[in-house]
């Protein structure tokens, strides 16, 4: 793959990982339309590199915020620790269900039992999108508008408060366990069905649920960074396995483990798109953190319905 198309596919997901919009999708389709099968291990593992670049963004950037919400004590640690892994077990034990499920519907119908065969699927992506879309309308008119900023502005996690402000923060930063427990059910939809953004679909649900908007985002964005080391490790495992069947095929000797100069050309451009990705998943952020306080929230539903509209218009012609 040319070193140009990674990069592009870098600056694409990094700008629409962080935003409720559906960066797998949009990868999906720039690959389809330059030609790139999106299911293949290379790409699932290139699409895995990148969300490791956007979820360094989300640390650096939430770190700070994090740290007045949730470590200011012993207790504030515990019962976000408790609500995180509540919602981390949900969306694991729901996500794996999902997948043996849809497995099995792949092997019935003959055409094979690997989950990601159905990432390229515009049609499920464009279904996806719009389930994600009025998702995220029906929370945004639900939250209201722009009553949580403060003078007029919008709040950006990496600048201080004054004391009072911020006793206010903390405790509208407190996230339920039953709250946590239903974004994590919800997080797991996200997992098999590319479009169904994530971050969409939990602040939607958290907001749904009755947290504040900082609250909500928050929290989104540390399930993430829990959520990503595992997808990666399993897709690294799923490359390997499939270059080294594809070398045992090639060699024709009962096969011999990747060589080391095949590994790197493999995992180089990959780490130059996550690079990529980082930096443009910190502008994403700041814009995020802008529009959901500011009440524009149903902005990005009303953009994935429109979205939805055009995959599916690709999905028609045979994309």
């Amino acid at each position: 793959m040319l070193f140009v198309k990674i990069i592009l596919l870098a600056i694409l997901q990094g700008a629409c990982e962080l935003l409720p919009v559906s960066s797998s999708a949009h990868v999906i389709i720039a690959e389809k339309l330059m030609g790139i099968d999106p299911v293949s291990p290379e790409m699932t593992l290139l699409l895995v590199m990148l969300h490791t670049g956007t979820m360094l963004a989300v640390i650096i950037y939430f770190w700070r915020s994090w740290k007045r919400s949730f470590f200011e004590s012993r207790d504030a640690l515990a019962g976000f620790a408790l609500s995180l892994l509540a919602a981390t077990f949900l969306t694991g034990a729901l996500g794996l269900a999902l997948k043996v499920v849809i497995e099995k519907i792949l092997t019935a119908r003959g055409t094979g039992a690997e989950v990601e065969l159905i990432f390229g699927n515009l049609g499920i992506v464009s279904l996806a999108l719009a389930a994600a879309g009025i998702l995220i309308i029906y929370s945004g008119a639900k939250a209201g508008s722009g009553n949580e900023t403060r003078s007029g502005k919008a709040f950006d996690p990496r600048k201080g408060r004054s004391s009072r402000s911020s006793l206010r923060a903390r405790s509208s930063t407190r996230i339920p366990l039953s709250a946590s427990v239903v974004i994590g059910a919800v997080q797991a939809l996200c997992l098999p069905f590319r479009g169904f953004s994530r971050s969409g679909a939990t602040i939607s649900t958290g907001l749904l649920a009755g947290l504040s908007r900082r609250a909500a985002e928050e929290f989104s964005f540390a399930l993430a960074v829990v959520l990503t080391p595992p997808v990666i490790y399993k897709e690294v495992h799923r490359l390997l396995r499939s270059h080294t069947v594809w070398n045992s095929a090639s060699d024709g000797a009962g096969g011999s483990a990747p060589a080391a100069l095949d590994l790197l050309h493999l995992f180089l451009p990959s780490a130059l798109g996550m690079a990529a990705s980082f930096l443009a998943g910190l502008l994403a952020l700041k814009w995020l953190s802008s529009w959901l306080e500011a009440g524009r929230w149903s902005y990005f539903g009303y953009y994935c319905l429109a979205l939805s509209a055009l995959t599916f218009a690709l999905y028609a012609r045979g994309f």
